[in-house]
């Protein structure tokens, strides 16, 4: 294996292999291959042929891919190639967003590293206790596998040295920022050398990949499949009614559909406020977005959409731009916009990665010359389906699959991810999976977690400490907010 190049040579399109081509295609030693062959490693997956060559040439690289589709073993044939065996210190490093997908990408890597002696792979997840991974650590390692908040540990306590590293990996970047790693993660690289490789992947591709790439990649060349793009997992569908139906036709579809996360477009405020009103006196987890909230208002039920505790945003486009939620079902426009960009844009929120979704678009009939400047930007004929056809499809409540707990204590008090996430799984005995999407503001630490522990979570974290220190928790329910008093009376005045 070759110590990682200082000026990554160019990749010659006409060397690029295709989907499917044995790996003996790329500049990989003799030994590696073989112990692909064992493996039964025979063909590239479309993320392994379209991101390897970029990898083993030392460019920085943004990969869109899912789980499953071979991703580590993308960027671990890359980060191995890239290895002095013989000079013992940490050459990569590899940041996950969980424990447990630390630990798999760890067993894979060593299983991709058999072909050559001694190359030994760290794992440094929290959960475990620091002292063994710092004694691990004195005795080196070449590769170290970790998850943000417990790398930062090691990195501050001294016990961890970055600088022989070549390759940083950021596998599930979405999902990190997701957990509120995005400041963790800027801290690990600034203690990384500027002339590393970096190579991030994700399944999606929201603003904050975007903010992220270009603080900390370098000319980073680009793979996202078409697969991840395809048009017909979009299924579409439009209902005609009367304008004063309009609002207990949203109940309906999503009476029918049962979509757990669904973003309703308005296109007025009032019209906001109206559908939320509605939907809650029918029991939905509804929130609306608009112009007139506080940015304190608006992240609050930005925080609580994206974490899968609230069912359905109401918004208008203005307040909904540059929002990109992950695990989208539906999308509704509760009237037709007159601009058919605007449109497309609306339900191209859903359907994302290898995800499908619903488009489902109500008209009055003073507005099928919208639908028609909508059709003729398409190049598709609309799929007409009548109201009447719209029954309840279960009997149950449509509960969202999470509830929010709000932390008093933030940023200002150095909170971080890790922390909570720590003390969940710690004494309190929960398990990672029971726990979302962590959210650290400046004052506040927002927590998604399973709708059926959220009572034991709150008494367990109330009754413990965090830090070491005792903490105010609450849980933010839905359907018990509103508006603040000032402003609806100002609006009412």
């Amino acid at each position: 294996m070759t110590a990682h190049p200082n000026t990554p040579p160019d990749a010659s399109s006409a060397d690029i292999p295709t989907a499917g081509a044995p790996f003996d295609q790329l500049p990989l030693a003799p030994a590696m291959l073989a112990n692909l062959r064992q493996l039964g490693y025979l063909n590239m997956t479309p993320i392994q042929a379209a991101s390897l060559p970029i990898a083993l040439a030392g460019h920085d690289l943004i990969a869109q891919a899912k789980t499953g589709s071979g991703k580590t073993a993308a960027f671990g044939l890359a980060l191995l190639t890239h290895l002095n065996v013989r000079y013992f210190a940490v050459q990569a490093l590899v940041l996950c967003p969980t424990r447990e997908l630390a630990d798999q990408v760890a067993q894979e890597l060593r299983r991709l590293a058999r072909g050559e002696d001694n190359i030994k792979i760290l794992s440094l997840v929290g959960g475990s206790t620091l002292r063994p991974q710092m004694a691990s650590l004195e005795h080196g390692a070449h590769v170290v596998v970790g998850t943000p908040g417990r790398i930062m540990d090691h990195l501050q306590r001294g016990s961890l040295n970055l600088d022989a590293l070549n390759t940083l990996v950021l596998d599930e970047a979405d999902r990190m920022l997701d957990m509120g790693f995005y400041d963790d993660i800027g801290f690990i690289a600034r203690e990384c050398p500027g002339t590393r490789q970096t190579l991030l992947f994700s399944a999606t591709y929201p603003e904050g990949i975007a903010e992220l790439s270009r603080r900390l990649l370098r000319q980073p060349q680009e793979v996202k499949l078409l697969e991840q793009h395809e048009h017909d997992k979009i299924r579409q569908r439009f209902y005609e009614v009367s304008h004063d139906d309009r609002l207990q036709a949203v109940a309906r579809l999503l009476k029918h559909y049962r979509p757990v996360s669904t973003l309703a477009f308005c296109n007025t405020r009032q019209q906001c406020r109206d559908l939320v009103q509605v939907l809650r006196e029918q029991g939905f987890h509804a929130l609306a977005l608009h112009g007139e909230l506080e940015q304190r208002e608006r992240d609050q039920v930005l925080i609580q959409f994206a974490n899968r505790s609230c069912s359905v945003l109401v918004a208008t486009d203005v307040a909904a731009r540059g929002l990109d939620i992950a695990q989208l079902e539906a999308v509704i426009n509760v009237d037709v916009t007159p601009d058919p960009e605007v449109y497309v844009h609306r339900i191209g929120r859903t359907g994302r990665a290898d995800q499908e979704g619903w488009a489902l678009s109500l008209a009055s009939p003073s507005q099928m010359r919208r639908v028609a400047n909508i059709v003729k930007e398409l190049g598709t004929e609309p799929e007409w389906h009548p109201l009447s056809e719209l029954e309840a499809t279960s009997d149950e409540p449509m509960l969202p699959p999470m509830a929010t707990l709000q932390i008093l204590g933030g940023r200002k008090e150095k909170t971080r991810p890790g922390d909570v996430l720590g003390a969940l799984t710690g004494e309190a005995g929960f398990a990672s999976a029971q726990i979302g999407k962590i959210t650290v503001t400046e004052s506040t630490t927002y927590v998604a977690v399973e709708r059926g522990i959220a009572h034991d979570v709150q008494r367990r974290l109330a009754a413990g400490k965090l830090k070491g220190k005792s903490v105010k928790v609450r849980i933010l329910d839905v359907n018990a907010e509103s508006e603040p008093r000032e402003r609806a009376a100002r609006r009412n005045r």
